[in-house]
């Protein structure tokens, strides 16, 4: 839609700007959830550098996985081109960064990554705003009412489907989804007090909403292995999630 805007001689990418914005929300949120919690809200300056740092690093890698025949062909352009992020990738090279800072700064993990999620949320959220407006990652071919073209998208709709065609907006699903998942963890916060359930919830809410919502995005390679690893995760975390929620309180021992 709108891939970039000048002010004056400056240009700024719209993409660029919201995955700015998106980790200046996350660390704010995540500042005020240590806090919250009695941890040093110091700690997250480092916490969201590296997160953010190896997040994309690790949705990169993970794109080449998923396309070695660009990386064979011209690797250095196709390594350090700005183009080509994957989810997964990003959250996995993500948490990574973000254990070992917990690991080196002796914070118990539950909590941690606990003050974390609705970070998280928050940050996909801008993030997918970003995609937006970058008009990349949209939908397939649709007529419903809110489908758009994008022909200033990577790639133009106008050479993904031809010209005329309108896709449907998936960045808005996601976009849209990760705030509503941000208010529902920030509403259910005072009755998840038990460490690793906030985390799990987030899991759970974005692994399903991932799995779905490829079912309208456009195709492209290594669709199938991203849907059921979301569908992996959902399940895996909601499970986990039901367990800690349930599980008896640990009686006090007698002396």
């Amino acid at each position: 839609m709108y891939p970039d805007f000048s002010i004056g001689p400056l240009t700024i990418h719209t993409f660029g700007l919201m995955m700015a914005l998106g980790f200046v929300a996350a660390g704010t949120v995540a500042y005020f959830e240590f806090k919250r919690k009695g941890l040093n809200p110091e700690h997250v300056y480092w916490l969201t550098i590296a997160s953010a740092m190896s997040g994309l690093i690790g949705s990169k890698v993970h794109y080449l996985l998923l396309h070695m025949d660009e990386l064979r062909n011209d690797p250095l352009a196709s390594a350090f081109s700005g183009a080509g992020l994957v989810w997964y990738g990003g959250l996995i090279g993500g948490a990574i960064a973000a254990i070992i800072v917990i690991f080196l700064y002796h914070l118990p993990l539950g909590k941690a990554l606990d003050a974390c999620a609705p970070a998280l949320a928050i940050g996909y959220a801008f993030g997918r705003m970003g995609c937006f407006l970058n008009g990349d990652d949209y939908g397939r071919p649709s007529t419903l009412p809110w489908s758009m073209q994008f022909p200033k998208g990577s790639p133009p709709t106008t050479l993904q489907y031809g010209p005329g065609v309108s896709v449907q907006p998936a960045q808005l699903y996601e976009s849209f989804s990760s705030f509503a998942f941000f208010v529902i963890i920030m509403y259910l916060r005072p009755r998840l007090k038990r460490d690793w359930a906030m985390v799990c919830l987030y899991l759970a809410m974005a692994g399903t909403e991932r799995f779905l919502v490829e079912f309208v995005r456009m195709q492209r390679e290594g669709q199938l292995q991203q849907q059921l690893l979301a569908l992996g995760t959902a399940i895996i975390a909601l499970a986990a999630f039901v367990w800690i929620q349930t599980r008896p309180e640990g009686k006090p021992r007698v002396r």
